[in-house]
């Protein structure tokens, strides 16, 4: 501008220059500049135009506060990987700090105990080393110093007493094998070196410790399998009776739903060729809210029992509305039971649909065994219109408090491998942002408003390196947004949650760990929240992109490989595929034996009575070590680009999962990566067509086709 005005002594603040951001929809320095154009032109004609909508003129000077994340936060992903780096260089500088002090003593006591000449001497400078290397020890350090032996002790006893939401609960410390050895529930590293001590305790710690590098909780829950399988086909009837097959006999029920390609897109069953055939294809049909209460039925969704996952991104917010509604509508049907006014209400449903000259929607199916009707009494009507407005007001509290569950919401997955975008990143993003601050307002702290996903990035073709990386990435995206909008960390980072694929490679046997010691440090250290936020909550499932349609029953000895791996690394949930998902929507057959695989791990298997089996072993340590190491070179990578939102406009992500599926294909299809039963220890003739006339073909009799 100085240049081109020869204007080199004018003050840059006084220069007519406007910042504006051309790709985003209803620009605030569009809007000003449009404003100032009218200006001037109205000065050099004389006239008189006036906008209605824009009436500052002055330029944005805080323009980058408007994008998603703001301009003055573009590296946050490098600033996370530097926190990461530096507690890793402080926690060893504190280890060789404590070592010292340990020698220190040591040589004191032996002072002491050899009296040798000089010993006052001795024990002078002893003593002043002593203080100048305990000083030099961080408080925490000198807390958990302190603390060693009485959590080793408390560890040893028969029981042990956890304190969660003001709640005591007893766990049992040791399992009985059927030798009648004594296993234990939690097994503690044996040293009496404090720099073992502490680099143990800073790095990996105890489950239920920070940094939750073990698990996010001191124990797993008693009563309540990991358990969570997935399903949707048909109709809601359909798909309610397999939940009920699915959790039947189960100490909890944990759904997890899938959804039909015409669901997820947001559009409604219709006859149009694009959309007929793919109703209840691969999925569950749902376009209202008796839909989704039949969906439910039978299950109390405001019980502790129960937890619903939904598998739905671009019309998510919907969604979750019609689910939140049913959950309330049931607890309506609930209190009108309990408080013996139910058949007042039967007769003002029926009043009410006599009035709109309809009858009531029903549950077009017969009831599954386990299906007590729960939940259908008001199909067709919502709750608000049975009972006064405080009492609903009361019930609707009261279920968005309690009710359990998970949606996934994760528009940036959508855009990066999966496509299921039916609204612009931007716009969805401020959906989400919405839908936190409801939940933030209203108190629903047991459902989580995001399910951060790597699984869809993994099945596109990722490693499990990029899929860890650009999971983690993206959910520091959400926190950074949710930042930038005035949210309070400890408001909303309770309520998110990740999903993770768990395939053979090495690198899935520490995914869980390296995920939970990255956001608990990241949280505490560079966010400052507190502990609950710290906790890194995650769902496994077995990868899909391992079944084959070849030896297909060889994919059930994959499924428990991978599945092994996920309750070894103390996955918070985890789902099992069904075998024949290489070629079909799976069978109640199939389901069973997937379920099975889950079942006999955690009941039958017994290394898996114990909870922290993966820690004191040399490679899984060396192993998480390189796992972080590589995750954060790929944060810098992204920074790089712009962030998560910057590289996805430049398609980084999907062209780095692209390239990624092509390598593996290519060593899959040259042998390089031996696939039992698909590129190696084949059968006998396979791949090859059959001869019909050898006789294989039951049609051919003696080389001539047999007879109708």
């Amino acid at each position: 501008m100085k240049r081109n005005r020869g204007a080199w002594d004018t003050d840059p603040e006084q220069m007519p220059v406007y910042p504006t951001i051309a790709a985003q929809f209803n620009d605030e320095g569009v809007n000003r500049l449009f404003k100032a154009l009218v200006e001037r032109i109205n000065t050099h004609y004389n006239l008189k135009w006036e906008p209605s909508r824009y009436t500052n003129a002055n330029p944005a000077e805080e323009i980058q506060s408007q994008g998603i994340i703001p301009g003055s936060r573009q590296r946050y992903l490098s600033e996370i990987s530097e926190t990461i780096r530096d507690y890793h260089r402080w926690a060893e500088e504190q280890a060789e700090i404590a070592s010292k002090l340990e020698q220190v003593e040591g040589t004191a006591l032996q002072i002491e105990e050899w009296q040798p000449e000089g010993q006052e001497h001795f024990e002078n400078t002893l003593e002043q080393m002593q203080k100048h290397w305990r000083n030099k020890l961080d408080a925490r350090c000198l807390k958990i110093l302190d603390r060693w032996d009485d959590i080793f002790e408390k560890y040893r006893q028969d029981q042990v007493d956890v304190e969660i939401r003001n709640r005591t609960f007893s766990n049992e410390m040791y399992r009985e094998s059927l030798s009648g050895l004594k296993i234990p529930r939690v097994s503690l590293p044996k040293t009496d070196h404090k720099g073992e001590q502490l680099i143990f305790a800073l790095k990996e710690n105890l489950p239920g410790y920070y940094p939750f590098t073990a698990g996010v909780f001191p124990f797993k829950r008693e009563g309540e399998d990991p358990t969570r399988m997935f399903a949707g086909e048909g109709t809601p009837e359909r798909t309610n009776k397999r939940f009920h097959y699915v959790s039947e006999g189960m100490p909890a029920a944990r759904l997890s739903t899938a959804f039909d390609s015409v669901t997820l897109y947001g559009e409604d069953p219709d006859q149009r060729p694009d959309i007929y055939g793919k109703i209840g294809n691969s999925g569950v049909s749902i376009c209202t809210l008796d839909d989704m209460k039949k969906l439910y039925s039978g299950f109390r969704l405001t019980s502790k029992k129960t937890s619903v996952s939904m598998t739905i991104n671009g019309p998510a917010p919907m969604i979750l509305a019609m689910f939140m509604n049913t959950a309330i509508d049931q607890e309506v049907e609930r209190y009108l039971k309990e408080n013996g006014e139910w058949k007042q209400a039967r007769d003002k449903i029926k009043q009410y649909f006599e009035e709109h000259g309809a009858g009531q929607p029903e549950y077009r199916a017969e009831l599954p065994a386990t299906n007590d009707g729960f939940g259908l009494g008001l199909l067709g009507i919502s709750g608000d219109k049975l009972v006064d407005q405080k009492t609903y007001k009361q019930i609707k509290e009261d279920t968005l408090n309690v009710v359990r569950g998970t949606v996934q919401a994760d528009i940036l997955k959508e855009d990066q491998a999966q496509n299921t975008c039916i609204f612009s990143t931007d716009f969805a993003l401020r959906m989400m942002g919405d839908i936190q601050q409801y939940f933030t307002n209203h108190n629903v702290r047991n459902y989580y408003s995001v399910s951060i996903s790597g699984y869809h990035i993994a099945e596109a073709g990722a490693n499990p390196i990029t899929q860890a990386a650009f999971t983690l990435a993206n959910g520091f995206t959400y926190v950074e947004y949710y930042l930038s909008r005035g949210m309070d960390i400890d408001d909303f980072a309770q309520n998110l949650s990740f999903f993770f694929s768990n395939g053979l490679d090495p690198e899935y046997a520490v995914i869980g760990r390296v995920a939970r010691r990255i956001w608990a440090v990241a949280m505490r250290e560079k966010y400052g929240a507190n502990k609950r936020s710290q906790k890194l909550k995650y769902h496994i499932q077995t990868s899909g992109r391992s079944l084959h349609a070849q030896e297909i029953q060889f994919n059930d000895i994959r499924t428990t490989l991978q599945a092994l791996m996920a309750v070894y690394d103390n996955c918070n949930s985890l789902h099992t595929n069904a075998y024949d998902e290489a070629i079909t929507t799976p069978t109640e057959e199939s389901v069973r034996r997937a379920l099975a695989i889950q079942l006999i791990i955690n009941k039958e298997l017994g290394t898996a009575k114990n909870e922290n089996i993966n820690q004191g072993s040399y490679f899984i340590e060396e192993l998480t070590d390189l796992v972080e190491e590589a995750i954060l070179s790929e944060f810098d990578r992204l920074t790089e680009r712009g962030g998560v939102l910057g590289a996805m406009e430049n398609m980084y992500q999907r062209g780095k999962i692209q390239d990624e599926s092509l390598h593996y294909e290519s060593k899959k299809h040259s042998g390089e990566l031996p696939v039992v039963g698909v590129n190696t220890f084949q059968k006998e003739g396979a791949g090859k067509e059959e001869d019909h006339e050898s006789g294989t073909d039951p049609f051919y009799k003696g080389g001539k086709r047999a007879a109708d």
